[in-house]
């Protein structure tokens, strides 16, 4: 089982950014975190950071032609008005799961809603870190069809 990890825009500068809504951790850290859990349930991961749109859409279109199980995506602020994301995300032909560090629900109220998530598989949010581990975690239930 191979699962992808996107990280949107400013997450290559976490441990730099508001300590309340992102942590203190570091995106490498973050990553070491990921890369652990995924080895405990024997699953491969590939990992991605993008501040740039086009990148993002181009590494889920190219999910379309590879063999992962699943994609793991932290779009950032893309979430909130990214349509050319949202319909790649669409066009992915495996689970798909948004994450985000802090609870965007809690948040501005621009950040209150997500165009992304209607066609993802599901959203985790508000857990820190600890979202993409509930996340890869939700895509290994998928794929051994306990959920």
């Amino acid at each position: 089982m191979k699962v992808l990890v996107i990280h949107g825009p400013n997450l290559n500068i976490l441990g730099y950014r508001n300590e309340k809504y992102y942590g203190s951790k570091t995106l490498e850290e973050v990553n070491n975190m990921i890369e652990s859990k995924a080895k405990e349930l024997n699953v491969q991961v590939e990992i991605f950071q993008s501040n740039y749109e086009g990148d993002i859409i181009s590494k889920l279109q190219y999910t379309l032609q590879t063999n992962y199980s699943g994609v793991i995506i932290n779009p950032g602020g893309y979430s909130h008005y990214s349509i050319a994301i949202r319909d790649a995300v669409e066009s992915v032909q495996i689970p798909v799961i948004e994450v985000h560090l802090s609870n965007i629900y809690e948040r501005e109220q621009f950040r209150n809603k997500s165009i992304i998530a209607p066609v993802c598989t599901g959203q985790i949010t508000g857990f820190g870190p600890f979202s993409y581990i509930l996340a890869l975690e939700a895509i290994v239930l998928l794929q051994r069809n306990f959920i």
